[in-house]
């Protein structure tokens, strides 16, 4: 162990009081986090256990909501050509976990990344003796590498991107860093961009595939009740899609002070589900009226007479393609605070363009693409943001060629889930 890893594990050590504070008050918001506390620490219960698995698990860990989502669109592929496949799934999010539960079959085992000490990365490894390891996008962690390579297990981050803020950082921690990547067996990546990124830092980069995420296949039936929803409205519905902290406030001020802006009617989708009580709080103090999505079930939208409303809030899980139906046309949430923007690629396979802010560095490809392409737009800010969806909808030629633009930007990209569960599978042991 190098010096650089041996203090990066006194730290992650020292810090377990910590994390198991950490946890105690999200599990407050979002109970899913006191799930199962022992698995933080490599700790399993004998329902955990899987002793039957072990050395077969593919084992594929998917950090949070939108790694699981892409995730579910690999084990797809895998699952095609290995229909037996015994599948260890792993998250680090409640709602990671939660969304991952749906993937499960008979025989899977579903348990949290362990943190990376030592000593739970030892006890996690051990318990399952995974065949496969593979890591959703950006996931690497220095321990749990170095373990994996000691102990023959291939380890391959896959759909990996590394944006060019995460690329200054990494190099700032060279002497970590550079042994984490090196220690990975191969590395399939979304860009060129992406790999050659990740080649400085020493990633065995075996291919450029594509994004998997353009492989989504939005839910049917949520296009079309989203579809009735639009149509059913007397007003168009404009989208601020997975929303972050602050970019509700940012579109409040921005609402206030244009008059056509509140003329037609808006959905807010904030991206956690720990805060939508509190951006409804935002909303309603400052006199807006606002329905919430998991108040009004199968029926339309509150929207007219005595029912009317300013903002329809999204607060329900796995329903954004149900929201991206519903809107004519979108802002993506994330771009407008420095937090790198969302995945606007579902919205493009649900035919909703999108207008983004100025911070897309997570997914800075997709955005020039779907810009270049017609099935974005980019604003300086929240406001003029708001100002273009509005010209838009003063455009309704102009607005749908830009979902006809959205849908074919979808499509022309996929295929990189096949790629990806191909060359997974093509591993000296995997066949």
């Amino acid at each position: 162990m190098n010096w650089a890893r041996s203090l990066y594990s006194l730290g992650t050590w020292l810090a377990q009081p910590l994390l198991k504070r950490k946890l105690r008050r999200r599990a407050r918001a979002e109970p899913g986090y006191a799930l199962a506390m022992h698995e933080r620490f490599g700790r399993y219960l004998p329902t955990d256990l899987g002793h039957d698995g072990r050395g077969q698990w593919v084992w594929i860990h998917a950090v949070s909501l939108g790694e699981t989502r892409v995730a579910a669109l690999l084990l797809a592929a895998l699952r095609r050509r290995q229909p037996q496949l015994r599948l260890l799934l792993t998250h680090s999010t409640a709602t990671g976990r939660a969304e991952g539960a749906k993937l499960l079959q008979d025989g899977d085992v579903q348990v949290w990344l362990p943190w990376d000490t030592p000593g739970a990365v030892r006890r996690f490894l051990q318990q399952f003796q995974p065949r496969l390891g593979v890591l959703m996008e950006t996931e690497v962690w220095p321990n749990l590498c170095a373990q994996c390579q000691g102990a023959g297990i291939p380890l391959v981050l896959v759909n990996a991107r590394l944006n060019e803020k995460s690329w200054q950082g990494a190099k700032r921690l060279r002497a970590l860093a550079v042994p984490a990547y090196s220690a990975l067996h191969s590395v399939l990546a979304q860009s060129e961009e992406d790999a050659q990124r990740l080649r400085s830092l020493g990633a065995p980069v075996q291919a450029v595939l594509g994004n998997i995420k353009f492989d989504v296949q939005p839910d049917a039936a949520q296009l079309a009740t989203g579809a009735a929803w639009r149509v059913a409205s007397p007003r168009p519905v404009l989208l601020l899609a997975s929303s972050r902290e602050g970019e509700e406030l940012q579109w409040l001020a921005a609402w206030q002070t244009r008059p056509r802006a509140q003329a037609v009617q808006w959905l807010i989708v904030p991206r956690h589900p720990q805060r939508f009580t509190q951006v409804e709080q935002l909303l309603t103090q400052a006199g807006l009226r606002v329905a919430r999505r998991s108040l009004w079930g199968e029926r339309l939208p509150p929207s007219q007479g005595q029912t009317q409303v300013d903002v329809w809030l999204g607060d329900s899980l796995g329903e954004m393609a149900l929201y991206y139906a519903s809107a004519h046309i979108g802002l993506l949430g994330a771009s407008f605070a420095p937090l790198g923007g969302q995945n606007l690629i579902e919205a493009a396979a649900c035919a909703c363009p999108m207008v983004l802010g100025p911070h897309t560095f997570n997914f800075s490809l997709a955005a020039e693409q779907a810009i270049a392409c017609g099935a974005a737009q980019s604003a300086a800010d929240i406001g003029q943001a708001m100002d273009l969806a509005l010209d838009s909808l003063e455009n309704p030629a102009a607005l749908e060629a830009a979902r006809q633009y959205a849908l074919q930007f979808a499509q022309i990209h996929r295929g990189a889930a096949q790629a990806t569960a191909q060359a997974l599978l093509a591993l000296p042991g995997q066949a």
